[in-house]
């Protein structure tokens, strides 16, 4: 797959079947949606275009954006998974939000010699949204190009969303996202150094700062997989949360995230360090004394390392 940055680069060799959107988590839905696209484009040698956008357009049209279950790094790995040909990072702007839809369309006719665009039903595009699926296809017979609309895809009753993926996930409903994304939860970050507490107890962590703005599961204690950027893929105890243990020193930071690599001692600074969240164990608690609370993180680790295994859980690498 190739990414580029301006639809004059992506030069598709053939027509081109497109589809537009921000494909924050690439939940199952995306993915179902960019298949068929993909195996459509394929069947008659066409392309396959994805078009998404940074920053989120909410933040271009002055609303706080959801935390992100993605980053830009991310979905393209995954969207790349998909068979893509192609996919357009296109920036937006002001420009972008003022874009009428037929001038949009244009666009997408002159340089990437559109054939189809596919979409859901509430598919809509260019400024106030005026390019919906009943004007694509008036336009479409005039011009010389399909609309495609797939359903949006349930699972347990209810649409897939991001937005219930992130519902999910702040609710620490681990199952419920992995249902809805088709794969664990996953957030990257960077190791950076903590109050080093954990080695004082006998229990090392590695304190993850993520890139602001990424999604936090609800707080609490989770069996992971944690991969590192030298070592592999370990089974992991991760805390997000406050450290009630120890409030005075963690309330005032916001929430952290502490890993504790099981069988791994090793100084991880500064280095990647990327967690799939698989399942929830309890909720984060005070404790009376330090040494209750290694006894209970004793007990998850026990507890993470039994689920784990019995679950025989593959890791994707950081990718």
């Amino acid at each position: 797959m190739r990414i580029v940055h301006d639809l004059a680069q992506a030069n598709p060799a053939a027509r081109a079947y497109v589809t537009l959107g921000v494909f924050d988590g690439v939940h199952r839905g995306h993915q179902q949606l960019i298949t068929r696209m993909t195996e459509a484009a394929h069947l008659t040698h066409d392309a396959a275009i994805a078009i998404t956008f940074e920053p989120h357009p909410a933040t271009t049209l002055g609303y706080e954006p959801p935390p992100l279950l993605t980053s830009v790094e991310e979905r393209a790995e995954l969207l790349a998974a998909l068979g893509l040909d192609v996919l357009a990072l296109l920036p937006f702007t002001p420009d972008t939000v003022r874009t009428p839809a037929t001038a949009f369309v244009e666009a997408l006719i002159q340089h990437l010699h559109l054939a189809e665009i596919w979409g859901g039903p509430g598919f809509a595009l260019g400024y106030r949204r005026a390019g919906d699926v009943p004007f694509l296809r008036r336009l479409g017979a005039e011009r010389g190009f399909l609309v495609r609309v797939v359903e949006p895809l349930t699972w347990e009753g209810t649409l897939v969303s991001s937005s219930r993926v992130r519902t999910a996930l702040q609710a620490g409903d681990i199952p419920q996202a992995r249902g809805c994304l088709g794969r664990p939860y996953r957030l990257a970050g960077t190791v950076v150094r903590g109050d080093g507490r954990g080695h004082r107890i006998g229990v090392p962590t590695a304190n993850v700062s993520p890139a602001p703005g990424r999604l936090l599961p609800g707080s609490g204690i989770y069996a992971c997989l944690a991969h590192t950027e030298h070592l592999g893929t370990h089974p992991a105890v991760v805390n997000v949360g406050t450290r009630p243990t120890f409030s005075r020193a963690s309330n005032s930071q916001g929430p952290v995230i502490e890993a504790h690599l099981l069988d791994l001692d090793a100084d991880l600074y500064d280095q990647g360090l990327a967690i799939d969240f698989i399942a929830r164990l309890r909720d984060e608690r005070a404790f009376p004394t330090p040494a209750a609370l290694v006894e209970q993180i004793y007990a998850d680790i026990a507890q993470a390392r039994a689920l784990l295994d019995s679950l025989s859980l593959p890791g994707r690498g950081l990718g």
